[in-house]
């Protein structure tokens, strides 16, 4: 029997894949844009949320990234990074997601005047308070982002190294795949192996199954964000049965999480639509599924309505919500044990919605 949506809604979720500059709530971009004097497309909350929307679904790369250029340019102060941390925390509780890490590039706020160091602990702040609103209901971490078209990975590797103990979970290199290969930041990655420090790689959304190998091979990610172009490399017969590639095998063997992003895998041509999204392929043939919301602004999204898209058109039912929910909260970058214990309770919690 599929889910209705209060059971979607009250589902424990785990959320490794969401851009903190991607989440904003359009309220808060309005009035933090009024006390700088920035200016924007539209000037109410729910205009504000259509343009987001509409940019993203635009098929202009130049109209996506100016919705980011607006998030970030009202995220340049302490005290505005900090809100927006506490209220994404807020959000996600609110969404019913138990355990999330969320990303963000430090570089890509010091236009202020901030040091590296003071937007992460701007971050921590704004988490630490969110969390303590959702009286423990929530467990979120950091993962400290550099861009793949700078050049300060080594630096924000160095950063999540400092932060590992006190709210950062791992580190992350996003931004444009095609023409700046992950291979460019192979002396970040060598410093975090060397401290133990777990990572996550963009790869397989905006560059096909080069830049997942990439990724896998010499640069040794522990996951890939998106990874969704893995289905490039299996073949699916007139039959039914699929045939996988050595990299897809490899992938799936090793059991390497993949962090898919459903409805923006759809805005950004990754994916067809939900109904013909490879997440069904790939979860029936047993590789390491996760469901993730990506820019919740952007994408107009939440975890719910992630899992309702696949309640609606790939007919998941209770069971596959937990299994994701499962396989991401053992593929968290968090110690084993927190893991077990948090995978207890989604599953207490699962029993219980199914009676």
């Amino acid at each position: 029997m599929q889910p209705t949506g209060e059971q979607i809604l009250q589902a424990p979720k785990v959320l490794l894949h969401d851009h903190l500059d991607g989440g904003l709530r359009p309220a808060t971009i309005i009035e933090l844009a009024a006390g700088i004097g920035h200016a924007l497309p539209a000037t109410t909350p729910e205009t504000l949320a259509d343009w987001f929307a509409e940019s993203a679904d635009s098929g202009s790369l130049e109209r996506y990234l100016e919705t980011f250029a607006h998030t970030v340019a009202v995220m340049q102060t302490a005290d505005a990074i900090t809100r927006v941390a506490r209220e994404a925390v807020e959000d996600l509780a609110a969404d019913g997601v138990v355990y999330a890490e969320i990303r963000y590039a430090p570089e890509l706020h010091v236009d202020g005047g901030l040091e590296l160091e003071e937007v992460v602990a701007a971050v921590q702040r704004g988490f630490d308070e969110g969390m303590a609103a959702a009286d423990g209901t929530i467990v979120v971490r950091q993962l400290l982002t550099a861009m793949r078209q700078a050049a300060r990975a080594s630096e924000i590797a160095k950063l999540a190294i400092e932060w590992r103990e006190r709210g950062a979970a791992g580190f992350d290199i996003a931004g444009p795949e095609a023409g700046f290969p992950p291979t460019r930041f192979l002396a970040a990655f060598e410093l975090l192996a060397a401290e133990n420090v777990r990572y996550t790689i963009h790869a397989g959304e905006g560059f096909g199954l080069p830049s997942i190998w990439e990724a896998v091979h010499p640069c040794g990610a522990d996951r890939l964000g998106h990874g969704v172009r893995i289905a490039e490399d299996i073949t699916v017969g007139a039959d039914g049965t699929a045939a996988l590639g050595k990299l897809a095998a490899y992938v799936r063997d090793r059991r390497i999480p993949l962090e898919i992003c459903p409805r923006s895998n759809v805005q950004t041509g990754a994916a067809a639509s939900i109904a013909e999204h490879p997440i069904g392929l790939l979860a029936d043939l047993g590789f390491r599924v996760t469901v993730n919301t990506d820019n919740r602004l952007m994408s107009r999204t939440s975890m719910s309505i992630e899992m309702q898209g696949l309640v609606d058109e790939l007919g998941w039912d209770l069971a596959q919500l937990e299994k994701v929910t499962v396989n991401a909260m053992k593929s968290a970058f968090l110690h084993y044990d927190e893991r077990v214990d948090l995978i207890h309770r989604i599953k207490e919690r699962y029993a219980a919605l199914r009676g």
